[in-house]
């Protein structure tokens, strides 16, 4: 991993309510000295440093910045990276330089679900719920080209909404790629010839560090970490759904059906070993295979049986 090459702005930072003072007092002057030179006496060294004057305090006027909580402006002077601030406040700067606002704040993403291949070649529907946050302000805005992003989705190119949709579009694309890689390594669900395998249905805890260890390899490039990955939406694609779901029922009754045929034998050998023990009854061979078939029916009858009751002669 390079090294990060963001770090806190040194330059002169002030307190802005202090220069905001010191600003429309320093303006009231200026006012004054106009009052002065239509009234009383045109002087002209005087006009001159009250035209300067007045420049001077236009210009101070855009040195002033507001930062909130988890919030950061990177500056920039004349093209040059100066630092990035991420002190909360208000404060007054070097009005010549430039500053470009980022949110620092984690953001989520839902994902719409996208169809991928898993490792048995069967298409899938799979969504991906990612919570995200600008970590690294340097590579967020100089390793990628997220101004011209921001320009092409709003006309005010420095706009810090415009610049994190751009952020948004970026993660998009990337967890996508992500999501298709990871998804292609597993099944959807166990196979007969490895039922041990680690399975997209499973949700195991092996696929989630995989999708955020993909992830955070994909979006370190822009200065991006990844706080939290989750698969939130999983299933078979409509057009092999349904063939999935009967090969799915038909498990399922299979496997239904061995545990009834399980219990139904240990029943039948209770009922014979009960017999004989309490003495009750003594059967033959003969007798023993007609009871076990007449018992294996009746408790493996999906319906309910119908006793016949022999009277006799």
């Amino acid at each position: 991993m390079n090294k990060s090459k963001e770090f806190e702005y040194n330059g002169v930072v002030f307190n802005g309510f202090i220069m905001l003072f010191f600003q429309l007092a320093f303006t009231a002057v200026l006012v004054y000295f106009v009052y002065y030179l239509c009234e009383v006496s045109l002087n002209s060294c005087l006009l001159t440093a009250t035209i300067a004057g007045f420049l001077a305090t236009l210009i101070c006027w855009g040195g002033f910045v507001k930062l909130e909580p988890n919030e950061a402006y990177v500056v920039l002077f004349f093209g040059k990276y100066r630092g990035t601030l991420t002190r909360n406040g208000f404060f007054w700067i070097n009005p010549f330089t430039s500053v470009r606002a980022l949110s620092l704040r984690a953001r989520n993403l839902d994902a719409t679900p996208i169809k991928v291949n898993d490792k048995m070649g069967n298409p899938v529907m799979i969504g991906l719920m990612l919570v995200w946050r600008l970590k690294d302000t340097y590579r967020a805005m100089f390793e990628i080209d997220a101004q011209t992003m921001a320009a092409s989705e709003g006309t005010v190119m420095n706009s810090k909404a415009n610049v994190m949709m751009a952020f948004e579009s970026f993660v998009k694309v990337q967890s996508d790629a992500a999501l298709r890689e990871v998804a292609g390594h597993y099944a959807y669900d166990v196979d007969d010839e490895d039922p041990n395998a680690i399975t997209l249905r499973s949700g195991n805890r092996e696929i989630v560090d995989e999708l955020e260890r993909k992830l955070g390899e994909r979006l370190e490039m822009a200065g991006i970490e990844v706080v939290e990955a989750r698969i939130n939406y999983l299933a078979y694609a409509p057009e092999i759904a349904a063939v999935m779901l009967r090969r799915q029922q038909a498990g399922a009754i299979v496997a239904a059906r061995e545990q009834i045929v399980e219990g139904a034998v240990s029943m039948v050998k209770l009922t014979l070993d009960r017999l004989e023990d309490g003495g009750i009854v003594q059967l033959d061979a003969t007798q023993k295979a007609a009871l076990v078939s007449n018992l294996m029916v009746v408790l493996c009858n999906e319906e309910a049986a119908q006793p016949v009751v022999n009277a006799g002669a």
